[in-house]
């Protein structure tokens, strides 16, 4: 079967099936925002959500993750995780899916990073196609995250009392094997699926004022633009935009010796181009001085170098980098900023 039909009636059993494969990490209401985290019953989860503060990736790249264990005396070493779990990622936005595709293409390159390779045979995704907006801070539509391109195991579509299930792998044929409450796509609902998509297709427009062939130029072109200038004035130096980002895969080694000066572990944390001493070295130069610069680099690292590296665009249009910003820097403003300067309107 490649496409089903699961009334909503029928989510409560089926997640309680997938449970019995695994935990099951989904969005969940935290105050005002949104969280992925553990999910016991299906109707904790709220699948109309706006992107949660951090995205999936955290569950592929953990924030800090102990790589090993170690003896100073006699010298021993041994890798801290051996094993890891086998869960399911329920809900997930097609702008994370995404996310998720270019942390792949960077992880798979050699030397390929075994941990994250382990811990994404282990994961499952679950993916909700998303029918409008979640808020005005998204640009998928000019990315084109807004429609799914494959990196999930299974896609739900709401159609209003069901849900069209795009089985996609393997692993998504195991979830829905043997489960006679979810029935083979058939001509009505297909027609009214259709209806949908085109509903759907009507409301998504690019939030840039150019496509991004023209978005790829000028940022070739603009460099030395005055938009960064502007935009390093503006810049706190919070860090946020590039600690929630989907696709921002940076991190640090640190050591961390016991008071016994014997033993100890060794973990990578996540790091960000935003901090000022990142691109500082030890001898006291900086090569990228100042928020402006820093800025640039982050907005290059989307638009130009993944497209000349990996011929992939690394912004994936969440919108969370936006969202988060304290100085209310808008990645949407930024980039149209960069086009109009170009046509003679800045």
């Amino acid at each position: 079967m490649k496409h089903g039909i699961i009334l909503k009636s029928d989510m409560d059993q089926w997640f309680d099936s997938l449970k019995k494969r695994g935990k099951v990490y989904g969005p969940k209401k935290k105050e005002s925002a949104f969280v992925f985290g553990l999910v016991h019953a299906f109707k904790e989860m709220s699948l109309s959500y706006i992107p949660t503060i951090l995205p999936p990736k955290k569950y592929y790249l953990p924030p800090k993750e102990s790589l090993f264990k170690f003896k100073i005396k006699p010298y021993e070493a041994a890798k801290a995780t051996t094993a890891f779990e086998e869960f399911i990622l329920f809900g997930v936005h097609t702008c994370d899916i995404a996310g998720i595709q270019c942390m792949d293409v960077i992880f798979n390159e050699n030397p390929a990073d075994p941990n994250y390779l382990s811990r994404k045979e282990k994961i499952t995704i679950i993916g909700i196609e998303c029918l409008d907006y979640c808020d005005s801070y998204a640009t998928c539509a000019s990315v084109g995250t807004h429609i799914h391109k494959g990196g999930y195991d299974i896609m739900l579509t709401d159609l209003g009392t069901a849900y069209l299930v795009h089985i996609n792998s393997e692993k998504g044929e195991h979830l829905i094997k043997g489960k006679k409450y979810i029935r083979e796509l058939d001509l009505e609902t297909r027609k009214k699926w259709d209806k949908i998509i085109e509903e759907k297709n009507k409301k998504f427009k690019n939030e840039f004022k150019a496509e991004l062939p023209e978005v790829s130029k000028v940022f070739e072109e603009g460099f030395f633009s005055p938009v960064w200038e502007d935009v390093g004035k503006r810049c706190v130096g919070c860090t946020n935009c590039t600690a929630v980002c989907p696709t921002c895969y940076c991190f640090d080694v640190i050591d961390d010796v016991s008071l016994n000066l014997s033993d100890g572990e060794r973990s990578r944390v996540w790091s960000y181009c935003q901090m000022d001493d990142f691109a500082r070295v030890a001898t006291g130069e900086d090569f990228r001085p100042g928020r402006g610069p820093r800025q640039r680099h982050r907005y290059f690292r989307k638009f130009k170098y993944s497209v000349l590296k990996y011929n992939k665009y690394f912004c994936t249009g969440c919108g969370r980098c936006t969202r988060t910003c304290m100085a209310k820097i808008s990645l949407k403003e930024t980039v149209n900023g960069l086009l109009d300067e170009k046509r003679g309107k800045g």
